[in-house]
């Protein structure tokens, strides 16, 4: 399984509402992409508050390398990511993604 962690520093204006409305974007690329086996995201809620303005984000696991492949080049997941970096802050440096392989 691979494990994609995305984190995102929105900018001060978007709304709770849109980073949700976002989300539920993202969640229907569930449906469109094989081999997605679960989709989490939401805000920190963090007791050591080390954020670092990383408030937000998203975990998505994979069955396998391919179905990571096949959700980066969907036109869903790219339009997404089109809206995630206009809404971040700095754009593109404003998000961290992460692949971890996970043993089974």
């Amino acid at each position: 399984m691979i494990r994609h962690i995305v984190l995102v520093k929105f900018q001060t204006g978007v709304s709770e509402e849109t980073i949700e409305d976002l989300f539920q974007e993202l969640r229907r690329i569930r449906d469109q992409v094989p081999g997605i086996l679960d989709i989490v995201s939401g805000r920190s809620e963090s007791p050591e508050k080390i954020e670092r303005g990383y408030m937000h984000g998203f975990v998505v696991d994979f069955q396998n390398w391919d179905a990571l492949e096949r959700y980066q080049t969907h036109p869903d997941h790219k339009a997404l990511g089109a809206k995630l970096v206009a809404n971040a802050v700095g754009g593109i440096d404003g998000i961290l993604v992460l692949d971890i392989p996970v043993p089974a």
